[in-house]
């Protein structure tokens, strides 16, 4: 269970610094793309104002408009742009390619065409960024070239990404080193938790074993009374809920605790079931069960058979008078489902639902006293299906019915 947690604690670890860093690398990235193409429609707007030009350094006015101040006055030696003006019929009519070297007149004919079929009126083709705008003549096509900050984004981004997953892995290691030491407290505590436990259900044993004595020598005295038939059934009932006790402390510790060997499920729980059909008629209640045969499962029989022999119990225990009982055994796909269901006293609500398994939880104190509950068997149960690498599960359908189902990798 603690090695459980400390992977758990781990894994949890490792995904919230996952989550952080991965809207960290992304934020940064997408804020620095977004100044790449602010900056880029910025030129060309300016550009497609003056039809093709940059106005004049200093903020004088330009054929179409004037530069405005947030402009650096190297914008105009530093950009490499083009323009092409089509006609409405898709013919160039003019081209400029005076304000770049990489590009001739055939290619930027070629990117305007390509660029004219799109939809958008603004976005990315290749390396350089286009803006359509149009006139009186036809549709003016500008692109600018993002060539080397659109190289410096490409660095930017496999550069964050390298050292988030070289933080991550080093966090990594980190968290592996010391969360033995984060956890070792709560380890200590549940292993003192444990060995208390068991050691105190020793050690009350032997009280209790003087108090039966005990009481059958007052018997052999006075005579059989009331008083004495109480001090028994108490005494009778706290030795079984510290035979549970220790049998949950040792379940808990370790599946490897175990002898884990492959067996014929479908016998065991046969064979767990038959002495329960004479306790259900004899309380008026009616037990059926469907056993599909020939299962197997890797596991501990003897736990196995522990474990219906809890369900049928408490499914005795908890059902009205007339009730059915129904146990199921089937395979389900890669799992065999075992299942017990049982009509109820009253309403069952979804919130004890979540708490059934729960140490001495009680949803009626009253109907548990009446019964003998102690309120730990499901909570063995739940251990033996947990130390088999299964699932346990509490539904009702209609708020009168209680079904636990518990769900087996088959072998």
């Amino acid at each position: 269970m603690i090695r459980k947690f400390r992977i758990r604690f781990i894994i949890l670890a490792m995904l919230s610094l996952f989550l952080l860093l991965t809207v960290i690398v992304t934020g940064m990235n997408l804020l620095n793309y977004r100044s790449v193409v602010g900056d880029a429609d910025e030129v060309l707007s300016l550009i497609s104002q003056n039809r093709g030009v940059f106005p004049e350094i200093g903020g004088g006015q330009g054929p179409g408009g004037q530069k405005p101040r947030s402009i650096s006055p190297e914008l105009p030696y530093e950009s490499r742009y083009f323009s092409v003006l089509l006609d409405s019929d898709g013919a160039v009519l003019r081209v400029d390619v005076s304000r770049i070297a990489s590009v001739d007149d055939e290619k930027a004919s070629e990117y305007a065409n390509l660029v004219a079929a799109k939809s958008s009126e603004q976005g990315f083709y290749g390396q350089f960024r286009y803006l359509k705008s149009y006139d009186d003549l036809g549709v003016r096509i500008f692109f600018l070239d993002c060539g080397r900050k659109l190289d410096a984004y490409y660095n930017f981004l496999i550069i964050s990404i390298v050292m988030a997953s070289a933080g991550f892995v080093v966090v990594f290691f980190v968290i592996v080193f010391f969360s033995g030491k984060f956890i070792r407290p709560i380890a200590e505590s549940y292993e003192k938790q444990k060995h208390f436990i068991t050691d105190a259900g020793h050690e009350i044993k032997t009280p209790l074993t003087i108090i039966n004595a005990n009481t059958d020598l007052l018997e052999m005295d006075i005579g059989e009374n009331e008083s004495l038939r109480e001090i028994r059934r108490q005494a009778k009932r706290l030795t079984g809920l510290t035979n549970d006790l220790v049998s949950l402390a040792r379940m808990e510790e370790s599946k490897e605790s175990m002898q884990m060997i492959e067996f014929p499920l479908s016998e065991v729980v046969q064979e767990a079931v038959a002495p329960f059909a004479g306790a259900a008629l004899a309380q008026n209640k009616q037990l059926i069960f469907n056993i599909q045969p020939m299962l197997t499962i890797k596991g501990n029989d003897r736990a196995i058979g522990q474990l219906v022999s809890l369900l049928l119990d408490n499914a005795l225990k908890y059902s009205p008078e007339g009730g059915v009982i129904s146990l199921e055994l089937v395979r389900q796909g890669k799992h065999l489902c075992l299942s017990v269901c049982n009509p109820t006293f009253g309403e069952i609500y979804r919130d004890d639902l979540l708490h059934v398994f729960d140490r001495f939880y009680r949803s009626d104190p009253s109907r548990n006293s009446q019964t003998g509950g102690h309120g730990i068997g499901l909570s063995i149960a739940k251990a033996i299906v947990t130390a088999h690498g299964g699932k346990i599960t509490a539904q009702t359908k209609d708020g009168h019915s209680f079904l636990i189902a518990a769900v087996f990798p088959a072998s």
